[in-house]
């Protein structure tokens, strides 16, 4: 295709040639050239970008994988974007396939929401649409003034599991949380799989982490106002433990598949695994999204009970592949391709979520 006639353009807004990677499948099946730009670290480290190319009047598309580095990406994905807003390019459109802090869209004790700010500072760099996958909760898309299309992996994924898994009908899909229950429904369902959930000391605490409404604390003896004594929570609940950890469902003699959106701190997934190990299950899979792999994940994943982890190309991982075997990779390039050019068309992208159910 002439990049000239297509009416928009591709960048990406990565410094490091690992973090492109994925933006290189993506034009390569759109059948176009990466936009031409720099995007560099000065010697003090501030983010300098240089567009090399005109973009007025046309849709850009932003290519912004999120490396280890955080907060560098974030911060070349809103200079890029300003850029190509004060080029007086007409649309922006960032494709972000993992949103980062999206972990963090609820209020914990005196935090912030920093998904929701995450949020409008794209807004105020000039992006006017975004196209991810899997967040993290789906309610962060109203955190957004503009657009939001979440795609899904999880056909990705089922497709890996009835091609790659050998004998998968004797598997059972795994919610390692009660949270996780629905996801890991939703793929047993479209599988034809039983269902099993651990709960536990296993189990994700995210949602269990005080909120504040615990705050201040109750003080019996404290000076001041004394007309209104509000009861004492601690005086009237025991304190909350959790109960050893149990499968809820059978395993014995099968494969087990646990589901997620996101692996990271894998300690979590190395205990289940141990688990359903001692519950009879002779193989374990790991199937997410996100492999974003932090720190000593790669050891500990070789080390444990589990037989492969399975992860799409969203977030680049080649560097824990390395130290991993067990980690295998889907590509996901062929539907954020297919997003960039029905978005572009104004084609409708209700075929792209075609046998997802609202629990992916």
């Amino acid at each position: 295709m002439n990049v000239a006639k297509s009416g928009y353009r591709v960048f990406s807004a990565n410094s490091s040639v690992a973090s492109t990677e994925l933006a290189k499948k993506i034009t390569e099946r759109l059948g176009v050239e990466l936009g031409k730009s720099v995007v560099y670290q000065e010697s003090n480290r501030e983010t300098r970008v240089d567009v090399k190319e005109s973009v007025r009047g046309q849709t850009i598309f932003i290519i912004q994988t999120i490396p280890r580095d955080v907060n560098t990406a974030i911060m070349e994905l809103l200079v890029m974007a300003y850029a190509l807003k004060t080029s007086c390019a007409k649309n922006i459109i960032g494709v972000i396939p993992y949103f980062p802090y999206s972990k963090q869209c609820k209020m914990r004790k005196r935090g912030s929401i920093v998904c929701k700010l995450l949020a409008s500072m794209l807004a105020k760099a000039g992006l006017t649409h975004i196209i991810t996958m899997d967040l993290h909760q789906k309610e962060i898309q109203g955190f957004f003034s503009f657009p939001v299309d979440n795609l899904r992996a999880s056909p990705f994924l089922l497709q890996y599991i009835q091609e790659e898994i050998p004998d998968y009908r004797n598997a059972i899909i795994v919610a390692k949380s009660p949270s996780a229950a629905k996801r890991a429904q939703s793929y047993a369902e479209r599988l034809r799989l039983g269902l099993a959930v651990m709960h536990g000391e296993a189990q994700c605490s995210e949602s269990d982490m005080a909120d504040g409404r615990q705050s201040p604390p109750c003080v019996r003896n404290a000076t001041g106002h004394t007309g209104l004594e509000l009861p004492c929570k601690t005086t009237l609940m025991m304190a909350k433990e959790k109960p050893p950890i149990t499968v809820v469902g059978d395993v014995g003699g099968r494969i087990a598949i646990i589901v997620d959106d996101i692996i990271d701190d894998v300690e979590d997934f190395v205990a289940a695994a141990e688990i359903l190990k001692e519950r009879g299950a002779y193989k374990i899979y790991i199937m997410a999204t996100h492999g974003l792999l932090s720190a000593d994940a790669p050891r500990l994943i070789e080390e444990s009970a589990i037989d492969e982890v399975v992860v799409t190309n969203t977030v680049p991982h080649e560097v824990q592949k390395l130290q991993c075997p067990k980690i295998k990779t889907v590509d996901v390039s062929m539907i954020l391709a297919e997003a960039i050019r029905r978005i572009h068309n104004g084609e409708s992208m209700a075929y792209l979520f075609r046998n997802i159910t609202v629990d992916d």
